[in-house]
């Protein structure tokens, strides 16, 4: 089967979750009208929003995920109609899938795989840094960028999701991009009180505002009220206590930050001197030499930065992860 040319201005990453041949595996319909009506029940709400509001590959990846893990159903008319347990937050699974992102149970595709691979990495040196200091510091990690538009909030979300599939791992991401916070809205959430809110505020209990969500193993923590001061409060003692108080709320628990672009606003190299890894994300179509070196000596505060690069064009007939997952072209 030929692929239709992939733009080269996407992402390796994003692009590996356009390239899955859901067609040739799925019969998008029929796999979305029994999710609604299971073979020999009565008529029942659709668990799924109606096919054509969705695009062919966004039905075929929430059809994919097992009924035991597919606590997303939603009536026909678009009502939630889960009856989720008060307090935990739902996850738009058919906003993730039609952003190109991971999908929690989805089938293990080659996005899946190439954040495996960050998140494995970044395992490894949280592993190396606990090692060498008593400190509960080596579980955070900040996903940041030198400038806007790279693809930071993007791959922190993908990484939370991916982390949040270890066994033994809880995951906590919080949006700390203050100027213009966006991973609840990538989610399909609304804002709540946050970490802003935490640190301006010492009569709030940080765990109170930890948001539980419905994919195991995930919270959020939103950025909070927006303020002038955010990187003086970020600067402050209250910051070390929060974050104390976090890590030490769960000893399992990893703490990813999302932080605003480090040449573009300054809270960014505060935060970096708080936690153990900085994830830089790197876009090969845009991103000079200059705004890495620039971007690496404000994050300097932290001793461990890696790069992710972004935007690389993808070659579907060299194999890697596209082939093996049959996403590749088929012969």
């Amino acid at each position: 089967m030929t692929k239709a040319p992939v733009s080269r201005d996407e992402s390796l990453i994003e692009r590996a979750a356009q390239i899955y041949d859901f067609d040739a595996q799925f019969r998008v319909r029929r796999a979305a009208s029994i999710i609604a009506r299971p073979e020999g029940d009565d008529p029942a709400p659709a668990r799924l929003p109606p096919v054509e509001a969705m695009s062919p590959e966004v039905a075929a990846t929430l059809a994919a995920i097992p009924l035991e893990l597919r606590d997303f159903a939603v009536s026909s008319d678009g009502e939630d109609d889960r009856g989720a347990p008060a307090g935990i937050a739902h996850l738009d699974r058919a906003m993730l899938a039609e952003k190109g992102m991971l999908v929690p149970g989805a089938p293990i595709g080659a996005l899946a795989e190439e954040f495996r691979l960050v998140k494995r990495q970044l395992l490894l040196n949280a592993r190396a840094i606990a090692a060498g200091t008593p400190e509960r510091r080596a579980r955070t990690v900040l996903v940041g960028s030198g400038k806007p538009g790279e693809g930071k909030t993007w791959c922190a979300i993908n990484l939370a999701i991916s982390l949040a599939a270890e066994k033994d791992v809880e995951v906590l991401l919080v949006d700390a991009d203050f100027a213009k916070p966006d991973v609840m809205a990538s989610l399909g959430l609304e804002d709540a009180t946050g970490l802003l809110d935490i640190l301006g505020d010492h009569s709030i209990d940080p765990e109170l505002c930890v948001i539980k969500t419905d994919v195991p193993q995930l919270s959020l923590l939103p950025a909070g009220a927006r303020t002038h001061a955010d990187t003086e409060l970020l600067a402050s003692a209250r910051t070390a206590h929060v974050l104390d108080r976090l890590l030490a709320a769960d000893p399992r628990r990893i703490i990813v930050f999302d932080s605003p672009p480090a040449l573009a606003a300054s809270p960014a190299s505060v935060l970096a001197l708080l936690v153990a890894q900085v994830m830089l994300v790197v876009r090969a179509d845009r991103t000079t030499e200059h705004d890495v070196r620039e971007a690496v000596a404000l994050l300097d505060g932290c001793e461990h930065i890696s790069l992710v690069l972004n935007a690389v064009s993808y070659e579907p007939h060299r194999g890697r992860f596209g082939s093996y997952y049959g996403q590749g072209d088929r012969r």
